[in-house]
């Protein structure tokens, strides 16, 4: 078996954290000694890979594996802890949180990790808003050890290699610099006895079923947290959130841009000439009564206030746009036909002044060019 840390966790090198945690999961899975009771190498395998894992999800633990191997964690790496008196002091104050925080710091238990959930809701549920439940496989905290990694009836004891501080000193060439205790990652804490159900985590994965509130006039990517529901932290640590992000399916009439809604309404090209009014139902249930002015063209928008989206957390809302099409008719009666030959006849050119001057002005080019 392998020793280094991405080749037990079957990653490359460059892998992001979402692929190292992904793989991880699914190792972590497999060879668990309850999936493989009485198998040692399975046991073993289970220990490498979580704490490899252990490892490369802490990116300052990763960037000191990345130059320095294990040996980054080995108390000394080129003499033993030694102390340079006010240098390193003053060295601490400037590079202290970078070289892992001041003297004496206990870090303990890390939070859990932040999760994302992407959901998508058709345009009908981000106007009406809607109450749904989501499901999700998450790390949560150890029933039978309370989340504490130690067996019941027993608890975890003091680090005797850092007193408890989850830092030790070691020397490096010139400097003195700070590590993660590699006996109790940093936690201060040490379980001799570890949990049968978790390991010694704390935490197990769990599928979970969350109830979710999306308000009224949420947009495309707008996101909504949830304080606590992330991943478990290690030995009783807090959680971490779950974000929700939301997705808009796409809506086979309404275009939206923030609170204003867009739609294309065809109309007839009698009801252009003449006017008139249309009537279009909302997304609010509402049918609007939209005035057509006389010789309306394509393109033309009209706008129906407070007819539009509902603006987040207010109580405004924004507009309808309505975009006229003039659709051109194809299927003509031979009564249609010839009323609408005798209406050609009747034409002077001042009935469409756009096309009379558009002509014109062709007419006009020619000329110049012909002159």
């Amino acid at each position: 078996m392998s020793d280094d840390y991405y080749e037990l966790l079957e990653v490359e090198r460059t892998a992001d954290d979402g692929t190292i945690k992904s793989s991880y999961r699914k190792l972590a899975m497999r060879f668990h000694p309850d999936k493989n009771p009485g198998c040692a190498e399975s046991e073993a395998k289970f220990k490498a890979i979580s704490e490899a894992y252990d490892v490369l999800k802490d990116p300052q633990k990763r960037a000191a594996y990345d130059q320095y191997g294990k040996a980054a964690f080995q108390n000394g790496g080129g003499g033993g802890p030694q102390d340079f008196g006010g240098f390193t002091d003053i060295f601490e104050n400037i590079f202290g949180e970078f070289m892992g925080g001041g003297r004496g710091r206990q870090r303990g238990p890390q939070r859990g990790a932040d999760l994302r959930y992407d959901l998508e809701i058709s345009l009908e549920e981000a106007f009406n808003g809607k109450q749904t439940e989501v499901s999700i496989e998450v790390s949560a905290q150890c029933e039978p050890c309370s989340g504490s990694g130690a067996k019941p009836g027993t608890s975890a004891s003091t680090c005797g290699t850092c007193g408890g501080h989850g830092q030790v000193r070691a020397q490096q060439g010139f400097f003195v610099v700070e590590r993660t205790c590699p006996k109790c990652q940093g936690s201060g804490r040490v379980i001799a006895d570890p949990c049968n159900s978790c390991r010694g985590e704390g935490r197990v994965e769990k599928p979970k079923t969350l109830s979710v509130n999306i308000p009224k006039g949420v947009d495309d990517g707008t996101r909504i947290r949830l304080s606590g529901e992330g991943e478990a932290g290690a030995r009783g640590a807090p959680a971490g959130d779950l974000y929700i992000f939301l997705h808009l399916k796409r809506h086979s009439v309404f275009q939206r841009d923030g609170s204003t809604l867009f739609c294309k309404v065809p109309i007839s090209f009698t009801t252009a000439a003449l006017g008139g009014s249309i009537t279009v139902p909302g997304l609010d249930r509402v049918e609007h009564e939209i005035r057509i002015p006389v010789g309306i063209q394509s393109g033309k928008q009209l706008r129906q206030r407070g007819a539009g989206m509902p603006v987040l957390n207010s109580r405004g809302m924004g507009d309808l746009v309505v975009q006229i099409e003039v659709e051109t008719p194809t299927k003509l009666t031979a009564k249609q036909k010839e009323l609408l030959e005798a209406f050609r006849e009747t034409e002077t050119g001042d009935e469409c002044p756009q096309s009379t001057g558009f002509f014109a002005k062709l007419k006009d080019m020619w000329d110049d060019l012909t002159e």
